[in-house]
């Protein structure tokens, strides 16, 4: 018997079925859909872009969920890695799907979690700047925990300056020039830089003035390739020719050289205000530089009025907004 008129196959054994739409054009739908679990699988790869992280996540082994990535490309009838020799890359239409299907799976996740709960509790993701995190929002955590009990948080540190605002958090803070697109932003504080350097160092910085920038090194973190220029120009010298350069890719990374004693680093002002009044960090300076840069909570205009993402709102705003200087404590 022949194949009805209605099936078309794509490849691979996929069958998809043409059905009709409302003004009459043709539309194609699968007929085997993936399985879960290898959606599943394939965000965790696709996030690590790795299969043996992703297997190690999964407690999985590599080939297992090499072959869930197979099937899922099988049924969908499309690569979604690049396979290359020592590591893995996701194709364009791979890159929609993690966009796409992370978020789904997420949000039914959360469903089912709620669902499952008789107590009222709900689960807040947050994902905040590493330095940020430790700095200002671990410490006063516990008095939103214990105002909010029925709110389960969770933390995600990962990136250590996020730029937007993934599917995967509710509520993110984030540093940015200017109030970022497409999301509820409330702004809170912005964030001056000043230069600092360890203790042991501070009777050579105060013996050789500006002349230090030749005995020390000088610690740039990555994501602000401009700000030692900017500083210069704010105290009206010429740019510091230092005796080294150690660059860093996060600013949490150049704070701990500093401290460590491995040269002059410019940081958040208000976020190493800790460091700064223990003595852990001595300014160089006294000269701040103001940056265009400022935090803001940020979250999807339809999570905005969720209870726990105004709760937490509320709790940002009392915290850190009335903090436009250093004297945040």
């Amino acid at each position: 018997m022949g194949v009805p008129a209605a099936l078309r196959y794509m490849g691979h054994g996929t069958c998809f079925i043409k059905r009709a739409t409302r003004h009459g054009g043709p539309t194609m739908r699968l007929c085997r859909f993936p399985p879960l679990k290898n959606l599943r699988a394939f965000c965790v790869a696709a996030r690590h872009l790795s299969f043996k992280l992703a297997a190690d996540e999964l407690c999985l082994t590599p080939s297992a969920v090499s072959h869930q990535m197979r099937e899922l490309e099988t049924v969908l009838c499309t690569r979604l890695f690049e396979r290359r020799t020592r590591s893995l890359a996701l194709t364009p239409a791979g890159q929609r799907l993690l966009e796409q299907v992370e978020p789904l799976l997420d949000g039914l996740d959360r469903v089912l979690t709620q669902l499952a709960r008789h107590d009222g509790r709900e689960t807040l993701r947050v994902r905040a700047p590493a330095l940020f995190a430790n700095e200002l929002l671990i410490p006063r955590l516990d008095e939103f925990c214990e105002a909010h009990p029925l709110i389960d948080v969770q933390l995600d540190t990962r990136d250590p300056r996020p730029v937007t605002h993934p599917p995967t958090a509710d509520v993110s803070f984030l540093l940015a020039d200017t109030p970022p697109a497409g999301v509820r932003s409330t702004r809170l504080f912005s964030s001056p830089l000043t230069a600092v350097c360890a203790p042991q160092h501070a009777g050579r910085v105060a013996r050789l003035g500006r002349q230090v920038f030749g005995a020390l090194p000088l610690i740039v973190d990555r994501t602000r390739p401009r700000a030692w220029s900017s500083w210069a120009e704010e105290v009206g010298v010429a740019r510091p020719e230092p005796r080294q350069v150690i660059e860093f890719d996060t600013m949490i990374a150049a704070v701990r050289a500093a401290e460590r004693g491995l040269g002059i680093a410019l940081v958040p002002v208000i976020l190493c205000q800790s460091w700064i009044r223990t003595g852990a960090l001595v300014r160089v300076f006294a000269v701040e530089l103001a940056t265009p840069e400022a935090y803001y909570l940020v979250s999807r205009p339809r999570d905005a009025d969720r209870p726990p993402v105004k709760a937490l709102t509320r709790w940002a705003v009392a915290q850190y907004s009335a903090h436009e200087t250093c004297s945040l404590v």
